[in-house]
């Protein structure tokens, strides 16, 4: 499944466009390599997202075309969750 399907489908994202648009603006990860949009994901795959000042790191669990609200974060495990370190110059 594609990357940017995926981050609509499991709701971790609510827009497929919007996942598009934060993929290519290289604001995410699969397994440590910068992913473009179309990168084909596996169970296992780890994926980091930066969301503004957070990074939200998840594993993919399963890979499923469409699913119930309710039943979407049986798509991932969340495994880290942290702010972004901010850089101060003096």
């Amino acid at each position: 499944m594609r990357l940017d399907k995926f981050l609509k489908v499991s709701r971790i994202i609510k827009r497929r466009t919007v996942s598009k648009e934060i993929s290519e603006s290289s604001r995410v990860k699969v397994n440590g390599k910068m992913a473009k949009p179309s990168t084909k994901l596996k169970i296992g795959d780890i994926i980091e997202i930066e969301f503004g000042r957070s990074i939200l790191v998840v594993q993919v669990k399963d890979l499923k075309d469409h699913v119930l609200k309710d039943d979407s974060t049986m798509l991932y495990e969340i495994i880290e969750e942290k702010r972004k370190e901010e850089v101060f110059i003096d």
